[in-house]
């Protein structure tokens, strides 16, 4: 059965779009009366508009360029959250995200899912069908939720588990943005001296005929490289990424580069933080939710990108299959701290495993924020010295020979 987008004015006068299933045309314009939608443009799904304007490319572009941001799902999930909470039915609150959801895609999707559990499925199924937008924990969540009668309060643990998971992913990735832009800048800088400045210099020494110092050679040296050879150091970039980018497609490239990622200076304690508070804060909110262990641990698994930390989940997953505890297998690894497996160890003898991860994720969280503050009270001095360094050599290598051609 084709999918019909549709634009047009609700009941209320509204500016409305969507999508909706019908064998043709005239069937989808009859199924929108009905919801009490007029339409003004309609066609089939991924064709463009039917025979009343249709839809312009501008709008085919839009939607290429369209995406779904963490927060648009997360503001989503809360009023939903809320409109169940009203005890509102399920389809008119999904109605009611339709005209509320300002994200064109978004809005889109959730008219589908609205359509689906009008033909009687249920919202996680509908849901299922985008995996793009509602990952497995989502789906499991909202199936959990809707079989134990508390959607409400898995829609409100969903949604502020999902922003805080933005809240984190925001704060590392802007303690990254300043080291990042201050070494864009400081090799723009470093190029252009090297390929200008340095080349007129050292030609006034070259035309003395003068023996020139060890740092002023190997300057001259590197500037020549440069200068003569830009383009090799152009080529090699996208071939260093290229390569880069086969070695950790490979399972032992992978695998090591992982590795790498926990162990390397000041960072690889930050990466481990922030996976243990991931996969602490999600096992509480899946627990919490109604969702049997071995399910949850399936989940968490899949979300955890770093492959050594996935291997381990997997092992304990196994091993708690077997009757084992949970902290016991993390314990062995080695890679999570002793407080983490300490806590999970209480909280699964006294029954307030819940309870003890989500205490973790929070210890974690406090320390993320210190450490990525900490971190970036650092880079910024360092990066300084870096480049005082630099540039302090280039000047040096430039003073020298003049100072011994005055003292001769």
């Amino acid at each position: 059965m084709p999918i019909f987008e549709y634009a047009g004015i609700d009941s209320k006068g509204k500016r409305t779009a969507g999508s909706v299933d019908a064998d043709n045309e005239r069937a989808a314009r009859a199924k929108l009366r009905k919801m009490g939608v007029f339409p003004t443009t309609i066609g089939v799904e991924g064709k463009g508009g039917g025979g009343r304007g249709g839809l312009s490319m501008q709008v085919d572009i839009g939607k290429f360029l369209q995406r779904v941001k963490v927060q648009d799902v997360a503001i989503m999930t809360r009023q939903l959250a809320t409109l169940i909470g009203a005890n509102i039915p399920l389809v008119d609150a999904l109605a009611a995200l339709v005209d509320q959801i300002e994200n064109p895609k978004l809005r889109k999707i959730v008219a589908g899912v609205r359509e689906r559990v009008i033909e009687g499925s249920k919202l996680s199924d509908a849901l299922r069908g985008h995996p793009k937008i509602f990952g497995d924990l989502y789906v499991n969540m909202i199936n959990a939720g809707e079989s134990s009668g508390a959607l409400e309060i898995v829609l409100q643990r969903l949604a502020d588990f999902t922003e805080g998971q933005s809240r984190l992913r925001s704060k590392v990735i802007g303690a990254m943005i300043y080291p990042a832009i201050m070494s864009f800048v400081g090799v723009v800088l470093m190029i252009m001296l090297l390929t200008f400045v340095v080349p007129k210099v050292t030609k006034i020494f070259i035309d003395m005929q003068a023996t020139l110092p060890l740092p002023t050679r190997i300057l001259m040296g590197v500037s020549n490289a440069v200068t003569d050879y830009w383009y090799v150091f152009i080529l090699l970039v996208p071939v260093a990424v290229y390569g880069g980018k086969r070695f950790l497609s490979t399972p032992g490239g992978r695998a090591w580069w992982d590795k790498k990622m926990l162990t390397v200076p000041l960072f690889g304690k930050l990466n481990k933080m922030v996976i243990v508070s991931r996969f602490t804060r999600t096992l509480s909110t899946l627990l919490s939710s109604g969702v049997p262990l071995l399910t949850a641990m399936d989940i968490v698994r899949n979300i955890i990108t770093n492959t050594r930390l996935r291997a381990i989940i997997e092992q304990t997953r196994d091993n708690v299959r077997e009757g084992q505890s949970v902290a016991e297998p993390l314990r062995r690894s080695g890679e999570f701290p002793p407080l983490v497996t300490h806590m999970i160890s209480i909280g699964e003898k006294t029954g307030e495993l819940e309870r003890m991860l989500e205490r973790i994720a929070d210890t974690y969280d406090t320390e993320v924020d210190n450490t990525v503050s900490t971190l970036t009270t650092l880079l910024e001095p360092i990066m300084i010295l870096v480049m005082a360094v630099i540039v302090s050599f280039i000047v040096m290598s430039i003073l020298l020979p003049i100072i011994k051609l005055n003292s001769l």
